[in-house]
C-alpha cells in the first residue's frame, strides 16, 4: 500500500531555481542551460521550501490557452536530518491526490465504504462557499452521514513535524467553522494534504497563524475529524505513503 503510485506522468524536467517572484512566477535554469518562465501554483510564502539555486522540477505542458509552457511541480530541500527530500509545490493537485486515496480505499478505516464523490458542492454561511469533496456513504457504511472534506495543501515543516498554515489564513479560519456549523448532522473531516513523505505527525501552524490555531483545537473539540494524509513526489510519479498523527500535545 504504501508507496503506491497515485498519478503517473511522463518524466518532469529539473533544473536550478533562480528567483520566485510576483507570487506566480519563477524563473528556472534548466540542466539543458535553457532559462525558463514557469508558473507557481503555490502563491503562499512556501516556508522551508522556496530556495534560490535549489533543485526543482518542472512540467512541460505548451498550450495556445496557457501564458507559460512551463508549471514548477516539485522542489528539492534538505530536511532536519540532513537527508534530500522532493516536495510537491503544485497546490492544484491536493484534491486529486485526495480522491484518488478514497478512491483507492486508503482511506476506507477511517471513512468507511464510499458510494459516491462529488467535487465543489457549494454549503456554507449563506451557501457562499464550496466543499473540495463530499462523499455519500454506501449502505454498509458505519456512519450513514454525508461527510464534508476540506482539504489543505501543506508544505511547512519543523523537523518531522508538517504545519498548516504557513501564514495568516482568514479563507482557512472560515473553513473551520464552516466544519464546525455542519455537526451533527453531517460529518466533517480536514484533510491536511502533505506534500512531501518525511513527515510522521501534523500539527496546527500557530505561529503562522494563532486564530487558526485555536479554530482548529475547538474543531476537533467540536468533533471535526482531522485525517493527514502523506504523499511522496518523484520525477515521473506522486505515491501514497499514509496517515499521519495529529500531534496530541498541540491540541
Amino acid at each position: 500500500m504504501l508507496g503506491h503510485p497515485l498519478l503517473k506522468f511522463p518524466p518532469l524536467q529539473e533544473g536550478v531555481l533562480i528567483k520566485r517572484y510576483k507570487r506566480f512566477l519563477a524563473d528556472v535554469r534548466l540542466d539543458t542551460g535553457e532559462v525558463v518562465t514557469a508558473h507557481c501554483a503555490n502563491t503562499g510564502p512556501m516556508k522551508g521550501v522556496l530556495v534560490e539555486n535549489g533543485r526543482v522540477r518542472l512540467k512541460y505542458s505548451p498550450s495556445p490557452s496557457r501564458k507559460l509552457d512551463w508549471s514548477w511541480e516539485q522542489a528539492e530541500v534538505i530536511n532536519q536530518e540532513g537527508s534530500l527530500c522532493w516536495v510537491g509545490v503544485n497546490t492544484a493537485l491536493a484534491n486529486k491526490l485526495v480522491r484518488k486515496s478514497i478512491e483507492a480505499k486508503f482511506l476506507e478505516k477511517e471513512l468507511g465504504s464510499i458510494s459516491e464523490i462529488r467535487q465543489e458542492v457549494v454549503y456554507g454561511f449563506n451557501r457562499r462557499s464550496r466543499i473540495d469533496l463530499v462523499l455519500y456513504p454506501a449502505q454498509n457504511n458505519f456512519d450513514s452521514r454525508k461527510i464534508y472534506i476540506e482539504v489543505k495543501n501543506t508544505t511547512w515543516t519543523e523537523g518531522s513535524l508538517a504545519l498548516f498554515p504557513d501564514t495568516t489564513t482568514q479563507r482557512g479560519q472560515k473553513h473551520l467553522k464552516e466544519l464546525m456549523n455542519l455537526i451533527p448532522e453531517d460529518k466533517p473531516v480536514l484533510i491536511p494534504c502533505i506534500a512531501r513523505k518525511d513527515s510522521k505527525a501534523f500539527a496546527p501552524g500557530d505561529s503562522a497563524d494563532e486564530e487558526y490555531g485555536n479554530l482548529f483545537r475547538e474543531a476537533i473539540k467540536k468533533g471535526v475529524e482531522v485525517i493527514p494524509c502523506s504523499f511522496g513526489f518523484y520525477r515521473d510519479c506522486i505515491t501514497w505513503e499514509g496517515t499521519k498523527i495529529v500531534k496530541q500535545e498541540q491540541i
